[in-house]
């Protein structure tokens, strides 16, 4: 399997920026997601095969991103939402929604500390940003998740085409599988679309990444 960041390589013009913007998560941010989610290992591939979580996971589902911000991670998350409210634009003609969708996206990645901007690669790869897309597999919403994880995360009430709920869904799947791959965006991304030993889901959304999210002049 090839690391993200060989698969970056490939493309000259991004590759230092992308391995310098992953390793901006390194390997202490992926031991804090391991004591925070705690490490399932699954005997088969694909979201079909997903056994039943440890204890550690559900509590992030249900934790509030309570923490203070400083000025400083004010002003950053304001520049970020500034910067992909253009790209974003593409999908959402309404600039309030895009600023709200912004805000949730930002503080849920942050949250389950991944990148935010790969998140909204993930998104427009998974739904196009249609907050009550179905696939035909049945998975629902921005992140497309599958409706067996209410069961192993949340609570039968939970509406999966509600974004908040959709987006702390599919945040803290996205951060646990990434926290089992000891911070391997190539194999996490590909055992969250169910396809582990392929890479054309993480190239599509790393695609996605580099041509419309990536924040111009990042290191």
């Amino acid at each position: 399997m090839r690391k993200l960041a060989n698969y970056l390589s490939k493309h000259a013009n991004t590759a230092e920026s992308a391995t310098a913007h992953i390793s901006l998560f390194s390997a202490a941010r992926w031991l804090s997601v391991t004591l925070a989610l705690g490490v399932l290992l699954f005997s088969q591939t694909g979201p079909a095969a997903a056994q039943p979580l440890p204890p550690g996971l559900r509590p992030t589902l249900e934790m509030a991103n309570q923490q203070h911000q400083t000025p400083q991670q004010q002003w950053a998350a304001r520049q970020w939402r500034a910067q992909m409210d253009t790209p974003l634009a593409r999908f959402i003609g309404d600039p309030a929604q895009r600023q709200l969708l912004l805000t949730r996206i930002y503080q849920e990645a942050r949250l389950a500390g991944l990148p935010p901007d790969l998140v909204l690669a993930l998104i427009q790869v998974e739904s196009a940003f249609k907050a009550d897309a179905v696939s035909s597999a049945g998975a629902v919403g921005l992140m497309q998740i599958m409706p067996f994880w209410i069961s192993e995360l949340g609570l039968p009430i939970d509406d999966l085409t509600h974004p908040p709920r959709n987006l702390r869904y599919g945040c803290t799947i996205l951060a646990h599988y990434l926290a089992i791959e000891r911070g391997d965006f190539t194999r996490a991304l590909a055992r969250y679309n169910g396809s582990l030993g392929k890479t054309w889901y993480p190239e599509q959304v790393m695609h996605a990444w580099r041509d419309t999210w990536r924040q111009p002049g990042r290191h």
